[in-house]
């Protein structure tokens, strides 16, 4: 077995399969580790703004997720209680991809990955990484076959973290794990057969203690999307405790808001209901940081605006135009050409989502707030166009990067 590449990408989501396919169509070679098998579900709004789809058609997919995905969304509605508000989302300037659409995570994941492979990649999978030890130039990754328990090193000059920000490497989530906070919140995703929800819209919900989406997917499915804090789970949960915890949000969703009433009056669950967190939105690239970092690795938004495998895809493409900049191999040992790399990178990454993590910040905490939830509803009701300019604001048409 191989065990020494140009570069090591841990995590096969959207973003560390892009970075695979990018680099080693530039003749990289490219070890990408992923613990799970596809195709899987995954806790995920499943929405892809329109910017994406031209980076998604470069990477060769885009056949595919046209042929798959869910239908364009072209009007955006915010619920909360008894009350809807409908406005139509912005169009991008691209003539071939004017508006986004839904693909589930266990298809589009699958996409891509199958697209890293073919491109050149070395897949491992199902294989999980234990650590990552050494310095830019020289990086020593400890694997392990989930089915076979077969244990390798492998070797690059260059490192990326690609895993999602509950799942990272065993001496990041020990780091990271902070103490239980009735603030922590908790994500859940389901999928429904013969849901009546509109197609083209995509709901935003807003009640107390916690917001989600709404979205007609691939296969027709209807998807359903939520962040909710832990004590107002825990209290939805003491007040049905025959009921799980999904079946618990489910309930609250259901009791609470009439747009997901009326959506689900004649639908039926396909599959259980999933669970993750808790979510840690921000900021995570450091200056002193040693590894690349793209995805929720690198900084991650709140889920509100849907914006999640947008930074996903984007920030792979970001980080590989730096690294490919030169259209060289010859220097990536070199430490100082990888600083240099991670500061352009920063820089581009900064520039290309901070505002959108502000926006998210502010809408979440506005949406789980009654008192706000109900000025933020009468402001919609009043005027639909600031659910059409917040869009624009949370950068659903703002072109996505190319390569250099």
């Amino acid at each position: 077995m191989r065990t020494d590449f140009d570069a090591i990408i841990v995590g096969g989501g959207p973003a560390g399969s892009s970075a695979a396919i990018l680099l080693a169509r530039a003749g990289w070679s490219v070890a990408l580790v992923e613990k799970q098998r596809f195709p899987r579900r995954k806790v995920c709004g499943e929405c892809l703004a329109a910017s994406n789809l031209p980076l998604l058609a470069a990477l060769g997919v885009g056949p595919a997720f046209a042929a798959s995905a869910g239908p364009e969304l072209r009007r955006v509605a915010l619920m909360s209680g008894e009350r809807t508000v409908v406005a139509d989302l912005p169009a991008t300037p691209h003539p071939e991809y004017p508006w986004g659409r839904a693909l589930g995570r266990e298809t589009l994941d699958t996409l891509l990955l199958e697209r890293a492979r073919a491109a050149g990649a070395h897949v491992l999978q199902p294989w999980s990484a234990l650590a990552i030890e050494g310095v830019a130039g020289d990086w020593h990754c400890a694997v392990k076959a989930l089915e076979t328990r077969a244990a390798v090193s492998l070797c690059a000059p260059v490192a990326i973290a690609a895993y999602g920000s509950w799942e990272g490497l065993p001496l990041d989530r020990q780091r990271r794990r902070p103490a239980r906070r009735a603030s922590d919140l908790l994500a859940f995703k389901a999928n429904f057969r013969d849901a009546s929800l509109d197609e083209g819209l995509l709901p935003v919900l807003s009640f107390a203690g916690g917001y989600g989406g709404m979205v007609v997917a691939d296969g027709g499915l209807t998807t359903i999307a939520c962040c909710i804090r832990r004590d107002r789970l825990e209290a939805c949960r003491q007040a049905s405790p025959a009921l799980r915890a999904g079946d618990a949000v489910e309930a609250l969703l259901r009791r609470g808001c009439r747009g997901v009433r009326r959506a689900l009056q004649a639908a039926s669950r396909a599959g259980p209901w999933l669970a993750a967190g808790p979510l840690d939105p921000g900021v995570r690239l450091r200056a002193d940081d040693r590894l690349f970092r793209i995805g929720n690795s690198a900084g991650e938004a709140h889920p509100i605006i849907g914006e999640g495998m947008s930074m996903a895809l984007q920030s792979a493409w970001l980080l590989c135009a730096q690294l490919l900049a030169d259209k060289r191999c010859d220097q990536i040992s070199g430490k100082a050409w990888q600083d240099d790399v991670a500061r352009r990178y920063a820089a581009a990454w900064r520039s290309q989502f901070e505002r959108r993590l502000r926006l998210a910040a502010v809408f979440a905490h506005l949406a789980m707030r009654p008192a706000s939830a109900a000025l933020l509803m009468e402001l919609a009701r009043n005027w639909p166009g600031l659910l059409t300019l917040g869009a624009r604001w949370g950068d659903k048409t703002r072109a996505a990067p190319s390569m250099p």
